[in-house]
């Protein structure tokens, strides 16, 4: 019922599967992914799609399609993909592929979210689940977590922070999906239920 697409360590993956979600299968753009040997062990389904082996994206995308293919999921979701997808492929998953990003959007989108919060002065930083559309990082927002910046934080610390959260927010987004809790109202996400969808972080 749910893919996981990973690119290495797979720390937001063992928070889906920690909280019983139905991973069927974890797909690695990299060989090396330490996700997939906690994929392995835990008897979940893996399959790897080097980026690296095809001269054009197009190829690539169409190798990852056929992969998930293979296990007709409900939903596909990006736990720390180091790959940006085209229009054309993220099209075919629309409304049913989720990504969760370091930042609270629509803030500090794309890469090294932490040290260009810190940069900013903001007082607040944390993490977005959201469903993935062309744009980058740009989708239909879900849930986020909050967390307050410390004085004379650093980056890596930061991020730490943003990291326990993401694994308390991720698997809350997938079992509402599942759930079928969720409806996209144009740019915007209501969950059925009205489960709150800001979470404040104390740490």
């Amino acid at each position: 019922m749910l893919v996981v697409l990973i690119s290495g360590r797979g720390s937001n993956l063992q928070a889906l599967v920690e909280a019983g979600l139905p991973v069927t299968a974890v797909i690695s753009n990299r060989g090396d992914a330490a996700g997939l040997n906690y994929a392995q062990a835990k008897g979940i389904a893996t399959a790897v799609v080097e980026h690296r082996a095809f001269a054009e994206r197009a190829a690539f995308e169409a190798a990852l399609e056929r992969e998930i293919a293979r296990f007709k999921p409900r939903l596909v979701a990006l736990a720390g993909f180091m790959r940006v997808l085209t229009p054309a492929f993220v099209e075919r998953y629309r409304n049913r592929m989720l990504n969760i990003h370091p930042s609270l959007l629509p803030a500090f989108a794309g890469l090294d979210t932490h040290a260009r919060a810190l940069a900013a002065g903001v007082k607040v930083h944390g993490c977005t689940v959201h469903f993935v559309t062309p744009e980058l990082d740009s989708g239909p927002i879900v849930v986020q977590a909050a967390v307050p910046v410390r004085a004379q934080e650093r980056a890596d610390e930061l991020a730490a922070r943003v990291l326990r959260q993401e694994h308390v927010i991720y698997p809350r987004a997938a079992r509402w999906f599942l759930d079928d809790r969720l409806v996209i109202e144009g740019a915007l996400v209501r969950v059925k239920g009205n489960d709150a969808q800001l979470v404040m972080a104390r740490d």
